[in-house]
């Protein structure tokens, strides 16, 4: 990695980092006071996917050659995405966040998104180290405007705002972002990947190919655990004496207690 590569991705990590402690100096809502350390981390994740998820829809709408050639697609400037991306902000972020989880959970709790964070550092960084697959890479940055819906959903279950119209409004733009900007990306970078293996050096095929793997099967259990939790079991009742609601839970009309806890879900 080149020394301006290093430096950017010093600099992204300590934003980060940063951005974690300066929330502390913040209040939290008093519905999450018990989970301060999950809100500050998840809003550092918001703002992380905000800004590449966005910086990938404008390197796309304004350069579509991306999408076009995957490989050496790529105005002058782009160059620049990644390399901003990974290894400067992603690279930064997913250090940073490692750092953060390790230090706040055990390996046990942590391992999944350790784990995730590793394979996406490690298709990335294709990019950087090569100056080719530009188009490749942005096209998988898209998927960080789902995490987007995902991270404002979470925030909302430590907040206590579920069930609500704003929770049920993020619950429905997170499914379609998941759609849209997850599994279709997913889909089209497996195809071309299959259809263009005989070019592509057989470490990048298996790299590229165990990534999407791993993130889609990821990706379709979130959805899943979504649909069932947020629409199919979305039937409140009035209450009763013996229908109490807990923290942290929902109770549906035939009894059943539904814990929202999506620790085990989240991806960045």
């Amino acid at each position: 990695m080149a020394p301006s590569g290093l430096l950017v991705t010093g600099a992204s990590f300590a934003a980060f980092r940063g951005l974690h402690w300066g929330l502390q100096l913040l209040p939290t809502p008093g519905s999450a006071a018990q989970n301060r350390w999950k809100w500050r981390n998840i809003c550092v994740s918001l703002v992380h996917s905000l800004l590449t998820g966005a910086g990938a829809l404008l390197g796309l709408s304004l350069y579509p050659q991306m999408a076009a050639d995957p490989i050496h697609g790529h105005p002058p400037w782009a160059l620049l995405l990644p390399n901003t991306s990974l290894p400067s902000l992603p690279t930064g972020y997913f250090l940073a966040d490692g750092t953060d989880l390790l230090w706040n959970q055990t390996l046990g709790q942590a391992w999944d998104l350790l784990c995730h964070h590793a394979v996406v550092v490690s298709c990335l960084s294709t990019a950087v180290l090569s100056g080719h697959y530009v188009g490749f890479s942005v096209v998988s940055l898209l998927l960080e405007l789902n995490s987007t819906c995902l991270h404002l959903r979470q925030l909302l279950l430590l907040s206590r705002q579920a069930p609500s119209l704003a929770f049920s409004v993020t619950s429905w733009a997170t499914l379609a972002t998941l759609a849209l900007f997850r599994l279709v990306p997913l889909g089209w970078m497996s195809l071309w990947l299959f259809q263009q293996c005989h070019q592509i050096p057989l470490a990048l095929v298996i790299l590229g190919g165990t990534g999407l793997a791993i993130v889609g099967a990821m990706s379709i259990s979130l959805g899943v655990h979504i649909l069932v939790s947020d629409v199919l079991r979305s039937r409140p009742c009035p209450p009763t004496l013996g229908n109490k609601e807990t923290r942290g839970t929902r109770t549906e009309c035939d009894g059943e207690s539904i814990t929202r806890d999506d620790s085990t879900l989240r991806l960045r």
